[in-house]
């Protein structure tokens, strides 16, 4: 293994970070655990702040024209972060603004650039960039984006460390599988918990090879190709007679086709049958000699693309027959010998990807799950809650395991070890903090602030706001069940009641309804009140929302540097860092965790 050609940061520069991004969090911390829900009921804005939210908002919408703060801020003693000196209320918005972006990972220089990153990998080797498959097709631009960053970081990790095969961790649809063994030719287990999510591939596969060995990849037509009105001619005669072809003359085998084609091309956004282009894109196996054969280009540019997308071998250009009674004793023994050779190379064939259905956890043995388990590379593309540091352990933990790149996601779903809510249990393995530093000082977030480490502040800047509306219509129905029901919490819960609702008072009707809560009691008009009431203080639900996005960097960027610090911990770990993959805008969760295995 070659020497990295970027600087690996230490862990005592990590434990610096750690201890700023907590001495910031300790003191804004409960701005981000305060729950909407209890907005007016609990008085929150008066708890917290201490400016009206006019000015909240007002400071926020031109935060970006302001001139940075810490020089006028530079030399006052121990650091309030625009906090009243007894720390409870916030008085200086501008600063707790300049604190929270300069506690967030870009602005504390812990993350080493995706360039960086791909020139250390020697990537460039990996792939043309004119031969990347257009995902498009059958991703999302979401999707798209993340699974063409991330496969080329993979197929990077992959060359580095000498491997071929990959494993999924919370492979879902097979969105990265698929890409990841179709354009690299890696071997690729996907491993997802829910069987709905690779039964569907598993069905696809088994129908499909019955017909062809693999899926054709698309050769895209060079623009200065063009078609004569002659040649055009003469591709719809062909097309025509392709048609006619004895092959497929069998009505039986024609509906079995139709069927499996009827429903490849329903099975969205998993798969995706563009008749203009005769490509069927799936997440499903591939061979591996096979890969990125070309259908003739006829037969990519043919009107019936109900026969243009299965393979050569299947559905052929009609050609001239010769009866085998005329055939040479040389040209029989070559088309007997050339039949042998595919037998043989059809019982030897592999999937290039095997989804699977395991529920993983960082015990997890994986050659209990991969027969033929050789040395690979663990990945996983937005893995939930506890799965992102079940993985990281498993990597330390599994000698076969030679890197790892994980995107994590639903921060709100980790478990947290320090939670004081938490039922005791000794065995049980906690998703935060991972890393022994953070664990030997107690480290606690608590789920409303992880829950704000979800916001989008990318996408907030640029007007994709939150919908301030529903958190409104919650909170004060919360006041209602205070007043009249003796209830401020309950059991059941009522989130999608308001996309349902026509008004406020049809809202709440019918959240009172879902919680078993009579709501004749209570008359249109009182309801309405309740509304007239609380909506001129929609602006501190607002505001204070706004101070909570401000947060979510800080705290997510507290929950990565844990990860990073575990990876750092690790003797075996030779090289660790954190790369934000993704453009924030389109992809929020846009950093991942690499970690490359000593050799």
């Amino acid at each position: 293994m070659s020497s990295f050609l970027v600087d690996d940061i230490p862990l005592e520069a990590i434990w610096s970070k750690l201890d700023a991004v907590k001495e910031f969090l300790s003191i804004s911390l409960k701005i981000a655990n305060a729950h909407t829900v209890d907005f007016y009921t609990r008085g929150v804005w008066t708890e917290f702040i201490a400016v009206p939210p006019e000015r909240v908002l007002s400071v926020i919408s031109n935060s970006h024209e302001r001139a940075p703060l810490d020089e006028r801020f530079r030399g006052r003693g121990q650091p309030d972060f625009g906090f009243s000196e007894d720390r409870k209320h916030l008085v200086d918005v501008a600063r707790f603004l300049h604190a929270a972006k300069a506690h967030s990972l870009p602005k504390l220089l812990v993350c080493t650039s995706l360039n960086d990153l791909m020139q250390m990998l020697n990537e460039e080797d990996v792939m043309s960039k004119d031969e990347i498959l257009n995902t498009d097709e059958f991703m999302n631009l979401k999707k798209s984006h993340e699974v063409q960053v991330m496969s080329e970081v993979i197929a990077g990790l992959a060359k580095y460390c000498h491997v071929c095969q990959v494993i999924d961790i919370g492979s879902g649809k097979g969105y990265l599988c698929s890409f990841l063994s179709m354009q690299y030719g890696l071997k690729v287990y996907g491993i997802d918990s829910s069987n709905t999510n690779t039964h569907g591939a598993k069905e696809r596969n088994r129908k499909l090879k019955k017909y062809s060995k693999t899926y054709q990849r698309h050769s895209r037509t060079s623009p200065q190709r063009q078609i004569s009105k002659t040649e055009e001619k003469k591709q719809t005669q062909e097309e025509n007679d392709s048609t006619s072809n004895p092959r497929l003359k069998n009505n039986k085998e024609m509906e079995e086709l139709t069927s499996l084609l009827e429903m490849a091309t329903l099975d969205k956004p998993a798969t995706s049958f563009k008749p203009s282009e005769g490509v069927l894109k799936d997440e499903t196996e591939t061979n591996a000699d096979t890969l990125f054969d070309t259908i003739n280009p006829e037969y990519l540019e043919s009107a019936n693309s109900f026969l243009s997308v299965l393979s050569p071998e299947i559905v052929e250009l009609p050609s001239p027959r010769i009866p085998p009674s005329e055939l040479s004793n040389d040209e029989k023994e070559r088309r007997k010998h050339e039949n042998l050779k595919k037998k043989a190379k059809s019982r030897s064939d592999y999937s290039l990807y095997s989804p699977l259905t395991s529920f993983v956890t960082a015990e997890t043995e994986l050659r209990d799950i991969i027969e033929d388990m050789e040395d690979s590379v663990m990945v996983g593309l937005h893995t939930c809650g506890d799965l992102a540091p079940s993985m990281l352990r498993m990597f330390v933990s599994k000698s076969e395991l030679k890197a790892v790149c994980s995107v994590g996601c639903c921060y709100h779903l980790l478990s947290e070890e320090f939670d004081c809510a938490r039922q005791e249990n000794p065995d049980t393995v906690w998703g935060f903090p991972l890393s022994q530093y953070m664990r030997q000082q107690g480290w606690y977030c608590g789920r409303n602030a992880r829950m704000s480490a979800c916001l989008a502040l990318e996408r907030v800047a640029v007007g994709q706001g939150l919908s301030i509306e529903s958190l409104f219509y919650r909170a004060v129905l919360h006041v209602i069940l205070r007043d009249h029901y003796g209830a401020i919490k309950s059991e059941k819960r009522v989130g999608n009641v308001y996309s349902k609702a026509t008004s406020f008072v049809d809202y709440i009707k019918k959240a009172l309804k879902k919680l078993d809560l009579d709501e004749s009691k209570l008359s249109d008009s009182l309801i309405q009140d309740y509304y007239e009431t609380f909506k001129p203080r929609m602006k501190e639900m607002e505001a204070f929302n706004m101070l909570k996005v401000a947060l979510a960097p800080c705290i997510e960027g507290l929950i990565l540097l844990d990860r990073l610090c575990y990876l750092k911990e690790q003797d075996n770990v030779s090289f660790s860092a954190l790369v934000q993959l993704f453009d924030p805008l389109m992809s929020p969760r846009c950093f991942g965790v690499i970690g490359i295995k000593r050799r």
